[in-house]
């Protein structure tokens, strides 16, 4: 284990718990939602800084017992030795952190009492959302657990194998962190059901998010605009203010038909730039004109705008150019697929034989969709006959992704297993999509439930603890 100092391994741990923090996403019980996690599941699976095992009480040799109940919590409960242990590395923890502070910074240690209570309350939590977690069913599996430990020690640039020697090396036993961080990924789980999912997000509050979004935006990037202006005189009649629409209408028209914006301008444009061709020329987006910045952050160089009333009269405002700007483009595939899996009655080599029949089906010319309505086990995709819809890359696991690579348009594979079973699949088209605005509402959308997250979860917490019966013993 080659790390540069001790801390390396630490604050690895801590970005996975960090990006862990954001949000993860719960094991799901069907293939069109837990196959999704391919990349994104490094951040799913990431697992917090270790605790100390809990002991079990046990008899000495004069039938005392030598562990005690620090507090009795519903069906369970919270040892003392458990909660020493725990107290004992929180104050380590605050003591390493004030000794890296310059020494007229150093704040003086809480004192006991008051940390002990804290932790404690910490670990009555704990247990009340684990026996919930229980009661709901949720528990993680030995295979999604070694995938999440898989992902850490990746990202550290070990092997699974290494990843016991590099905790080892910072005073970790790797069954207990093994074991604490099975509970948080049920914790995580749980989270994501009681509290996650249920953050609804107003299309009032999209809207304000992306304004702000644009109003930054308006600021960071340079634009090329030109204009028309027929005017409109502050005295005109109804009369005039209709002939001046005609105009502008007849002008849009001509722009329409394939004119020259610049010819357009030059020859019928009221404004001062009509000899430029109506170039106002570069601009920062927050020095353009009021009446037409938001139209013109949401155009595409080359598209010009439906004619804008104003008090001045009617304007066709033109986007040449806009430096900046940087358009997110994805290449996406849409794709079929029909998964089975094995039981107690079908084995792998049984499910694989009933796979290689449907494929023959399939190209024997029966419908794909009505096969896969029938058969697969994808109750998700299975009621669209297999679609799996429009999906980017690195949507998968690392199997399934294997699989596509080797796939043109329109050829099915051969039957191949993953994690969840063995499939067929089929890309049925492609295609390079621009994301960028589906990417600001996604975006916009994770910092407004990230911003009602932390309060959703302490009002959460308190109800689960209101709702306990907790009985301390210290």
């Amino acid at each position: 284990m080659n790390f540069s100092s001790s801390k390396d391994l630490r604050a690895a741990m801590r970005r996975f718990r960090d990006a862990a923090g954001r949000g993860r996403r719960a094991a799901a019980s069907t293939f069109g939602t837990a196959l999704l996690y391919g990349a994104a599941a490094a951040a799913a699976m990431a697992l917090t800084a270790p605790r100390t095992e809990a002991q079990t009480r046990e008899l000495g040799a004069s039938g005392e017992l030598l562990d005690g109940i620090a507090a009795v919590v519903d069906e369970g409960v919270v040892l003392k030795s458990e909660l020493q242990e725990r107290l004992a590395l929180v104050v380590n923890n605050i003591r390493q952190q004030q000794a890296q502070q310059p020494p007229e910074q150093r704040m003086q240690l809480p004192p006991l009492a008051v940390l002990e209570e804290q932790v404690l309350d910490q670990l009555i939590l704990k247990e009340v959302q684990l026996q919930r977690a229980d009661r709901l069913g949720i528990n993680v599996s030995d295979q999604m657990l070694n995938q999440a430990l898989s992902n850490v020690a990746q990202n550290l640039g070990l092997s699974l194998e290494q990843l016991p020697a590099a905790l080892a090396s910072e005073n970790i036993d790797y069954a207990m962190y093994r074991e604490d961080s099975r509970d948080d990924l049920i914790l995580d789980q749980l989270e994501q059901r009681d509290v996650l999912s249920r953050i609804s997000i107003t299309p009032r509050e999209l809207e304000q998010c992306l304004n702000r979004t644009e109003a930054s935006q308006l600021n960071e990037l340079d634009y090329n605009v030109s204009h028309i202006l027929i005017g409109v005189s502050n005295s005109a009649d109804t009369a005039a203010v209709e002939e001046a629409r005609r105009r502008v209408d007849e002008i849009y028209e001509r722009l329409e038909a394939g004119e020259d914006f610049a010819q357009l301008a030059l020859a019928y444009s009221d404004a001062q730039t009509a000899l430029e061709g109506g170039s106002l020329g570069w601009r920062k987006g927050s020095q353009l004109p009021t009446l037409f910045a938001d139209t013109v952050i949401r155009m595409e160089p080359g598209e010009y705008s439906d004619p804008i009333q104003s008090g001045s009269g009617f304007h066709i405002v033109k986007l040449n150019e806009a430096r900046g700007a940087q358009r997110v483009m994805e290449d996406q595939l849409r794709l079929r697929h029909i998964l089975i899996t094995p039981n107690e009655i079908l084995d792998d080599d049984a499910v694989r034989q009933r796979l290689l029949g449907i494929r023959e089906q399939i190209l024997g010319g029966d419908e794909f969709g009505p096969i896969a309505r029938a058969v697969s086990e994808d109750t998700v995709s299975a009621a669209d006959g297999g679609d799996l819809g429009w999906i980017g890359p690195d949507s998968f696991v690392p199997e399934f992704e294997a699989k596509l690579a080797e796939l043109e348009v329109g050829e099915l594979s051969e039957p191949f297993q993953t994690r969840f079973g063995w499939h067929i699949v089929e890309i049925t088209d492609k295609r390079s999509y621009d994301m960028t605005e589906e990417l600001k509402r996604q975006q916009c959308a994770q910092q407004i439930r990230a911003n009602k997250a932390e309060e959703e979860r302490e009002l959460w917490l308190r109800r689960l603890r209101d709702q306990a019966y907790v009985d301390v013993r210290l």
